[in-house]
């Protein structure tokens, strides 16, 4: 193997050597002890060392990497203490998840590193958020993300590279191109000669890089990031290398042909810069002997302390506690002068007025610059706040919410637009493995919010009328707004944006322009978790959200004599159970209508719930209404049918005859 080092100093060379031979002898120690069952799994990275070394050796220590499950030397060389580590491993409170979580599944703000999820592609729009902070803030950093060969076949790989691209963001795109993903040979991943040419798709620089020459590694990478930090752009680095081991321990290499695994054996990159070292007269056998004694005795120290801590004792109380960012809600009341808004100019308002309070707020989604949205709800923003905080975006819902994510990490708020909530689905992975989990896994908050127009009432079909909040109510870590009326909307957007975990913030569409009530001119806010009881009755408690609220009241309108609490949830994560269970417990009858379709959604918790905690008070069996069993139809006839609105007066007169 050939290395110049003609620009690199002795010490910077033993620096290199001995950065890599760390995790090495981590690695085989690790091996040790997977054979002895003192840790549970391994994924190995022997022989890719130059890799994580190279790129972390020329990057500056507060620009963050987002490295992968074989980039050990990544955290080794940030001097991550092995302590925390092996604590990591063994699932130990003084680990970075508290048993949470297992591998390099966390990230550490103290060492700018912001480690992965197993579903590989997220990490890389995360990144592109990163590094758009860095552009907005003027830092001239770069971010460093990886990936195997085989996350460029997830579609995150490639939204991430087409949003860095066209904002010209400073992320270094680190392929290592290992051969294999899991079994599977590169040849069954991609059909292109090598995975740089893909840059040229993109308008991207790229690269090709011996991934086992550390000097090379080193040179070129300290040489590009410098670029990139005068010139910001992202690059795209394929690293040829080669994976020695299983992509983990219990898949073993059977399936790797011989001549292949000597092949490579022989381009071991420690081994052969070792032998460099020593012809050059750099290192000696003795030098070697004494750095491996070194770190084999940290090692060891580390080891010992993380053995000897005590395990976890499991703790409710902390365990439901760590699933939210703490938020203390600041109560902002406004003043008495109002305006007649509609519920879209309710949005709109308090969205603005928000960028006003927060200064770097971003707002990002398709069509919301210069055009203001389908919906025109950021029409003038730009005028405003100019296009740095609002921002188009190419048609990729999941890198966008990537990106907020990034923007959160960087301490930026961040609001995205899904054109219609239907499109969340091309989103779904990031919200609910990415931003829901992130703070319970590692106390990371995620500080987006995700709006989401949403419903039926306005004829569009299957794809343009869902309301889908029961996708994220079950998922713990988010929260749930959805509102009925402008006054609401415009207080609880702005509590949500203050709020720093992720919101789905719902708005009905159909309420949009039909909905109108004097709202507050200046910037306040509602409490999350507290519902609004908007008429009173000692006969029927009537629980709904969003348009059923209007159904609701048009019902009892047309039905005077009903004796109704009227119950708007306003959010449905956290959900004001007291005022529920309270007026169910004054009435004896519940019935719970919502527009989504009936098995599956909110009304089934809620009745479960009621049934739980007031069987005894009630006189009659909870009754949920809801939309048909079917996708939601387009014409208007068929989308009348399929809406609960009427079925709900017919359920109500029954059920009140009980």
């Amino acid at each position: 193997m050939q290395y110049q080092t003609d620009q690199i100093d002795q010490t910077t060379l033993l620096h290199l050597y001995k950065n890599m031979l760390k995790p090495r002898l981590i690695e085989e120690k690790m091996l040790v002890l997977l054979r002895q069952g003192k840790i549970s799994k391994w994924f190995s990275g022997i022989g890719q060392e130059a890799i994580s070394v190279g790129v972390t050796m020329a990057m500056k220590d507060e620009e963050y990497i987002l490295p992968m499950h074989r980039n050990l030397g990544i955290f080794t060389t940030r001097n991550v203490p092995l302590f925390r580590l092996f604590c990591q491993w063994q699932g130990k409170m003084s680990g970075f998840t508290k048993g949470r979580d297992r591998s390099f599944h966390f990230g550490t703000q103290e060492y700018k590193l912001i480690g992965m999820i197993s579903h590989l592609g997220p990490q890389l729009g995360v990144a592109d958020g990163i590094a758009l902070a860095s552009k907005l803030k003027n830092r001239q950093e770069v971010t460093a993300v990886f990936t195997g060969e085989g996350g460029t076949s997830e579609g995150d790989f490639h939204e991430a590279l087409n949003v860095a691209s066209v904002w010209q963001l400073p992320v270094l795109f680190c392929i290592e191109n290992n051969g294999y993903g899991l079994s599977t040979p590169t040849s069954e991943q991609y059909f292109c000669e090598n995975l740089a040419d893909r840059g040229v798709g993109y308008g991207m620089e790229s690269h090709i890089i011996d991934g086992n020459n550390i000097v090379e590694v080193y040179q070129k990478i300290s040489e590009i990031t410098e670029s990139m930090r005068q010139n910001p752009r992202p690059v795209l680095i394929e690293f040829k290398t080669f994976r020695m081991r299983g992509h983990e321990e219990a898949s073993g290499t059977k399936y790797v042909p011989q001549d292949l695994m000597d092949f490579w054996e022989q381009k071991d990159p420690l081994n052969n810069f070792k032998s460099f070292l020593i012809e050059q007269g750099i290192l000696t056998e003795t030098d070697d002997d004494v750095f491996r004694s070194k770190i084999k005795a940290e090692i060891d120290t580390a080891l010992d302390m993380a053995f000897t801590e005590d395990a976890i004792v499991p703790d409710m109380e902390t365990e439901l506690r760590d699933v939210y960012h703490p938020f203390e809600y600041e109560h902002v009341t406004h003043k008495e002068k109002t305006e007649e808004l509609r519920f879209i100019d309710a949005i709109s308002t308090g969205l603005k007025q928000s960028m006003e309070k927060h200064t770097d707020l971003v707002v990002m989604g398709q069509d919301i610059a210069d055009y203001g949205g389908v919906f025109k709800i950021t029409e003038g923003f730009v005028e405003a706040f100019g296009k740095d905080r609002v921002r188009n975006t190419p048609i990729c819902e999941s890198s966008i919410i990537e990106v907020g994510m990034g923007l959160s990490i960087a301490n930026i708020k961040s609001v995205v637009e899904m054109q219609f909530a239907d499109f969340v689905s091309s989103g779904f992975n990031p919200i609910v493995n990415y931003l829901a989990k992130v703070h319970y896994r590692w106390n990371q908050k995620a500080d987006v919010v995700v709006r989401m127009p949403c419903g039926a009432g306005v004829a569009a079909g299957p794809f343009h009328s869902q309301t889908n909040e029961a996708w994220f109510t079950k998922t713990p870590g988010l929260k749930v707004v959805y509102p009925a009326f402008p006054y609401d909307a415009k207080g609880l957007l702005a509590t949500a944006i203050n709020d720093p975990n992720p919101v789905l913030f719902f708005e009905h569409k159909a309420l949009y322009r039909t909905v109108r009530q004097d709202v507050p001119t200046d910037y306040y806010t509602l409490p999350f978790g507290k519902a609004a009881l908007l008429n009173e009755g000692q006969e029927i408690t009537i629980i709904s959200y969003g348009a059923g609220v209007h159904w609701a009241i048009s019902i009892l309108e047309k039905h005077p004599n009903i004796q109704a609490d009227l119950i708007d949830l306003r959010t449905l994560q956290p959900l004001d159970t007291e005022a529920i269970l309270t007026s169910v417990k004054k009435t004896g009858k519940a019935i719970i209508l919502q527009e989504d379709s009936l098995f599956g959604g909110i009304a089934s918790d809620l009745s479960a719930m009621i049934m739980e905690q007031c069987f005894e008070y009630l006189d009659a069996p909870v009754k949920r209404v809801a939309s048909m069993e079917t996708p939601i139809p387009f014409i208007g006839q068929l989308e009348e049918q399929y809406l609960p609105k009427s079925r709900f007066e017919i359920e109500l007169l029954e059920l009140l005859k009980y």
